[in-house]
């Protein structure tokens, strides 16, 4: 990835086809040693293309893949519809125990408030 940013800049600075010693001239300014085989790969892959074409192509790439809320959803809204078959005959059980846990909670604090 620092390849392919380090290319980019280069390409912002007004290279077109930014060379081998560009990249690692914009790596070493950071402390980075570039890798000549990585570098390599990463100049042969874009010499001569359009940067902005690939990154149009690549943002249509991450357009397909899915977000995280998406996939916690449908998992959450899954659990909830399994959660009342489950529930059955202990759910008064499960209520009595919450709220002794609640009380238990609020005297710990011994009515000292963060902000009091």
């Amino acid at each position: 990835m620092r390849y392919v940013a380090a290319y980019l800049l280069a390409v912002l600075g007004g290279k077109a086809n930014p060379s081998a010693q560009d990249i690692k001239d914009i790596l070493g300014s950071v402390g980075i040693e570039a890798d000549d085989e990585r570098l390599n790969k990463v100049i042969s892959e874009l010499n001569g293309k359009d940067t902005e074409e690939v990154l149009n192509a690549g943002m249509s790439k991450l357009a397909s893949v899915p977000a995280g809320g998406a996939v916690a959803a449908s998992a959450a809204g899954g659990s909830a519809a399994a959660a009342p078959a489950a529930a059955g005959k202990y759910s008064s059980e499960e209520k009595k125990e919450e709220k002794k846990e609640e009380s238990e909670e609020s005297d710990e604090d011994m009515g000292f408030g963060l902000f009091d």
